[in-house]
C-alpha cells in the first residue's frame, strides 16, 4: 500500500511496529524521485501489504527530514519496530531496488526463527525440534540465510550430509556456523574412513573423540580432543584445538559444557 504522509508518527513510527513501513523522502522539483517515486509505489503494490510505503514531501515536512538526517533526495528508510534499520540515497533501478528490500525486510517468519534458535542454544536435545520449525521456514523462504545456517546446525547431527550442502552457498556468516560446519564435515570423514588419519600413538584417542562428538556426548569428546592437544599438538593439522573450538562455538560461549572446559583447554594450548 502507499500513503501521503499525514502524521508522521502514526503513519510511519506506530505503523511499523505491525508492518515494515518504507518511507520515501522527496519533492516536486527534484527530478531523481520522480523517476524512483513510481517504481516504489509499484512495488509497494505488488507486495500485498509486506511492506507499506509512505510518502514525505521534504517541502511539506522539513522538520522531519531534518530529524532523520535528510540532505539529499530521493532518501528511503526502512523503519520497523520503530526505528531506522536501513536505507539507501538516490534513484536505484528498480532492480536494485528489489535486492535492497530482499536484504532490509525482516523475514515474516522471524518469530519462528528466533524460536529455533533458542532451542538450539538451551539445549542440544531439541536440535530435532529446531529442525522441524527451520525446515517449514528454508521451504516458504529459500534465500533466508540465517535460517538456512541455523537448519545446518540442527541437522549436524541428525543428518551431517544435509548440513554440509545447506553451507555450500553461504558467504558471510557472522555467527561462525559455516566454519563449525566445515570442521565437523572433515571429522566426520574420519568415521566414515579412518585411514585417512596419519598413524600416530593420538590415533585412537582421536577417532574416539571424534565418535564421541556425533554422539553429541560432548564432554567426552572435549576431553579427547584435549587429551590429544596435550600429547600431539599439531595431530591433523592442528585438528584437536579446531574440533575443540569449533564444539565452543556450536554450544555457545554461555552453555555449562563450554565454561567448563575452557579453562582446561586455554592451559594446554599455551602449556
Amino acid at each position: 500500500m502507499v500513503y501521503e504522509m499525514d502524521d508522521f508518527s502514526v503513519d510511519v513510527i506506530e505503523q511499523s511496529y505491525s508492518v515494515p513501513v518504507v518511507v520515501d523522502f522527496w519533492a516536486q522539483w527534484c527530478a531523481p524521485c520522480r523517476v524512483l517515486g513510481p517504481v516504489l509505489e509499484k512495488l509497494a503494490k505488488e507486495n500485498k501489504g509486506r511492506w507499506v510505503l509512505v510518502k514525505v514531501d521534504v517541502d511539506k515536512h522539513p522538520q522531519i527530514a531534518a530529524r532523520y538526517g535528510v540532505t539529499s533526495i530521493p532518501n528511503v528508510k526502512l523503519f520497523v519496530n520503530g526505528r531506522v534499520v536501513d536505507e539507501f540515497v538516490g534513484a536505484l533501478p528498480e532492480e536494485a531496488v528489489i535486492q535492497w528490500l530482499k536484504r532490509a525486510l525482516p523475514s515474516r517468519y522471524s518469530g519462528m526463527v528466533e524460536k529455533a534458535e533458542r532451542m538450539l542454544l538451551e539445549n542440544e536435545n531439541r536440535f530435532e525440534d529446531a529442525r522441524k520449525i527451520l525446515e517449514e521456514v528454508v521451504g516458504a523462504e529459500p534465500e533466508n540465510e540465517r535460517a538456512i545456517i541455523l537448519l545446518a546446525k540442527a541437522c549436524l547431527f541428525s543428518d551431517p550430509a544435509k548440513a554440509f550442502e545447506l553451507v555450500g552457498g553461504i558467504e558471510k556468516d557472522p555467527s561462525g556456523i559455516v566454519e563449525v560446519v566445515g570442521v565437523f564435515k572433515r571429522l566426520f570423514e574420519y568415521l566414515r574412513n579412518p585411514g585417512l588419519l596419519p598413524e600416530d600413538p593420538v590415533k585412537d584417542i582421536y577417532l574416539r573423540a571424534v565418535a564421541s562428538l556425533f554422539s553429541q556426548d560432548f564432554e567426552k569428546a572435549l576431553n579427547g580432543f584435549i587429551e590429544v592437544m596435550g600429547k600431539n599438538r599439531y595431530y591433523d593439522d592442528d585438528g584437536a584445538r579446531k574440533a575443540c573450538i569449533a564444539i565452543f562455538r556450536l554450544l555457545g560461549e554461555d552453555h555449562e559444557v563450554t565454561q567448563n572446559y575452557r579453562r582446561v583447554f586455554s592451559r594446554v594450548l599455551y602449556s
